[in-house]
Protein backbone atom coordinates (compact mmCIF):
# COMPACT_ATOMS: atom_id res chain seq x y z
CA UNK A 1 0.00 0.00 0.00
CA UNK A 2 2.67 2.43 0.26
CA UNK A 3 3.96 2.13 -2.71
CA UNK A 4 0.60 2.89 -4.16
CA UNK A 5 1.10 6.22 -2.31
CA UNK A 6 4.51 6.62 -3.25
CA UNK A 7 3.72 6.03 -7.23
CA UNK A 8 0.49 8.57 -6.88
CA UNK A 9 3.20 11.25 -5.41
CA UNK A 10 5.44 10.77 -8.07
CA UNK A 11 2.79 10.83 -10.39
CA UNK A 12 1.27 13.70 -9.90
CA UNK A 13 5.19 15.60 -9.24
CA UNK A 14 5.75 14.79 -13.28
CA UNK A 15 2.03 15.81 -13.63
CA UNK A 16 3.30 19.64 -11.63
CA UNK A 17 6.38 19.29 -13.90
CA UNK A 18 4.47 18.99 -17.42
CA UNK A 19 1.79 21.18 -16.36
CA UNK A 20 4.96 23.81 -15.30
CA UNK A 21 6.66 23.47 -18.46
CA UNK A 22 3.36 24.32 -20.30
CA UNK A 23 2.73 27.18 -18.85
CA UNK A 24 6.33 28.23 -19.80
CA UNK A 25 5.95 27.37 -23.45
CA UNK A 26 1.99 29.07 -23.19
CA UNK A 27 4.04 32.55 -21.75
CA UNK A 28 6.74 32.08 -24.42
CA UNK A 29 4.04 31.92 -26.93
CA UNK A 30 1.79 34.66 -25.54
CA UNK A 31 5.08 37.27 -25.61
CA UNK A 32 5.70 36.25 -28.90
CA UNK A 33 2.30 37.24 -30.36
CA UNK A 34 2.65 40.41 -28.51
CA UNK A 35 6.28 41.43 -30.29
CA UNK A 36 4.67 40.36 -33.86
CA UNK A 37 1.34 42.42 -32.61
CA UNK A 38 3.30 45.19 -31.91
CA UNK A 39 5.44 44.99 -34.72
CA UNK A 40 2.97 44.84 -37.17
CA UNK A 41 0.60 47.99 -35.41
CA UNK A 42 4.10 50.12 -35.99
CA UNK A 43 4.28 49.12 -39.23
CA UNK A 44 0.80 50.14 -40.03
CA UNK A 45 0.70 53.57 -38.02
CA UNK A 46 4.19 54.36 -39.87
CA UNK A 47 3.14 53.45 -43.62
CA UNK A 48 0.01 55.49 -42.52
CA UNK A 49 2.25 58.38 -41.60
CA UNK A 50 4.08 58.61 -44.38
CA UNK A 51 1.26 58.29 -47.00
CA UNK A 52 -0.11 60.80 -45.38
CA UNK A 53 3.00 62.94 -45.13
CA UNK A 54 5.84 61.65 -47.26
CA UNK A 55 7.85 64.48 -46.94
CA UNK A 56 8.71 63.19 -43.79
CA UNK A 57 10.41 59.79 -45.19
CA UNK A 58 13.63 61.51 -45.92
CA UNK A 59 13.84 63.53 -42.84
CA UNK A 60 16.55 62.00 -40.22
CA UNK A 61 15.34 60.08 -36.79
CA UNK A 62 16.28 63.07 -35.35
CA UNK A 63 14.63 65.72 -37.46
CA UNK A 64 11.10 63.14 -37.67
CA UNK A 65 11.29 62.88 -33.73
CA UNK A 66 11.45 67.12 -33.30
CA UNK A 67 8.46 67.28 -35.75
CA UNK A 68 6.27 64.44 -34.22
CA UNK A 69 7.24 66.01 -30.88
CA UNK A 70 6.14 69.40 -31.88
CA UNK A 71 2.79 68.46 -33.69
CA UNK A 72 1.80 66.83 -30.97
CA UNK A 73 2.51 69.18 -28.37
CA UNK A 74 -0.34 71.21 -29.35
CA UNK A 75 -3.56 71.83 -27.14
CA UNK A 76 -5.39 70.81 -30.02
CA UNK A 77 -3.80 67.70 -30.56
CA UNK A 78 -4.01 66.69 -26.93
CA UNK A 79 -7.73 67.45 -26.96
CA UNK A 80 -8.12 65.08 -30.24
CA UNK A 81 -6.03 61.85 -28.23
CA UNK A 82 -7.66 62.91 -24.68
CA UNK A 83 -11.48 62.60 -26.87
CA UNK A 84 -9.99 59.48 -28.70
CA UNK A 85 -8.50 57.69 -25.47
CA UNK A 86 -11.74 58.53 -23.23
CA UNK A 87 -14.10 56.71 -25.80
CA UNK A 88 -11.78 53.73 -26.25
CA UNK A 89 -11.78 53.75 -21.64
CA UNK A 90 -15.52 53.68 -22.22
CA UNK A 91 -15.93 51.08 -24.73
CA UNK A 92 -13.14 49.01 -23.54
CA UNK A 93 -14.32 46.91 -20.27
CA UNK A 94 -17.02 45.71 -22.30
CA UNK A 95 -14.19 44.56 -24.82
CA UNK A 96 -11.29 43.70 -22.20
CA UNK A 97 -9.34 45.39 -23.16
CA UNK A 98 -9.02 48.49 -20.98
CA UNK A 99 -5.49 48.54 -19.52
CA UNK A 100 -3.81 47.44 -22.96
CA UNK A 101 -5.51 50.70 -24.41
CA UNK A 102 -4.53 53.02 -21.53
CA UNK A 103 -1.04 51.63 -21.41
CA UNK A 104 -0.07 52.38 -25.00
CA UNK A 105 -1.56 55.32 -24.22
CA UNK A 106 0.46 56.63 -21.47
CA UNK A 107 3.91 56.93 -23.22
CA UNK A 108 2.51 59.10 -25.81
CA UNK A 109 1.01 61.55 -23.34
CA UNK A 110 4.08 61.97 -21.33
CA UNK A 111 6.18 62.55 -24.50
CA UNK A 112 3.35 65.71 -25.50
CA UNK A 113 3.06 67.03 -22.22
CA UNK A 114 6.87 66.56 -21.84
CA UNK A 115 7.34 68.32 -25.50
CA UNK A 116 4.55 70.81 -24.28
CA UNK A 117 6.75 71.95 -21.15
CA UNK A 118 10.32 71.87 -23.29
CA UNK A 119 8.85 74.33 -25.66
CA UNK A 120 9.10 74.74 -29.74
CA UNK A 121 12.23 74.59 -30.01
CA UNK A 122 13.02 72.92 -27.19
CA UNK A 123 14.34 75.09 -24.91
CA UNK A 124 13.28 74.60 -21.06
CA UNK A 125 10.66 76.73 -20.58
CA UNK A 126 10.91 78.95 -17.55
CA UNK A 127 8.39 80.01 -14.54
Amino acid sequence: MAKTKIEKIASIEEEIKQLENKKKRLIQEQKEQERKDRTNRLCKRMGFIEKLLPDTIPLTEEQFKTFVEQAIATDHSRRILDGLTARNAATAPAQGTGTAVRDNTQPAARTAHTAQEDGADGSVAQG
